[in-house]
């Protein structure tokens, strides 16, 4: 049995994590916090839904199964890329399993963020399905069908 307020700070302690991570601003962690401890009523999917903390990668990819280099500019000198079928995203993959304005990756203290803009077919992080996610290099992304190795 779970002591009194338990659920709430493993929802505290979610939400730290993922401002950890680099997946929320410092004000949406406040706003998500206030809502948590502020009412009697709180929906969980609501405050960390959205979230995904990232999974220790169980195996090694083979060399052969990589799909097509992703390669990040780690300095910070670019702030966004929107990636997408359309011909007006930053990267542009001609895929019909790509969703026009598929994802949307964000630099943010050192890091890229991983946002899924609601495609059709999904964003995966090393096969799981992300809302959202922290990047690093080696992993392996996929939109749709089209997979990319992040480097």
């Amino acid at each position: 049995m779970l002591g009194a307020g338990a659920r709430r700070h493993r929802l505290a302690r979610t939400l730290n994590a993922a401002y950890a991570e680099g997946l929320l601003s410092e004000e949406t962690l406040t706003h998500r916090l206030d809502v948590l401890f502020g009412g009697e009523l709180i929906d969980p999917r609501r405050l960390v839904g959205d979230l995904t903390q990232r999974v220790p990668r169980r195996r090694r990819p083979k060399r052969g199964d990589a799909g097509t280099l992703l390669a990040l500019d780690w300095s910070g000198a670019q702030e966004e890329l929107v990636i997408g079928r359309d011909p007006n995203c930053d990267l542009v993959l001609a895929d019909d399993t790509v969703s026009r304005t598929h994802a949307l990756l964000t630099f943010r203290d050192g890091a890229w963020i991983i946002r899924d803009l609601e495609s059709t077919n999904g964003t995966r992080l090393n096969g799981q399905y992300v809302g959202r996610c922290r990047l690093a290099p080696g992993d392996q992304l996929a939109l749709g069908n089209q997979r990319l190795r992040i480097d």
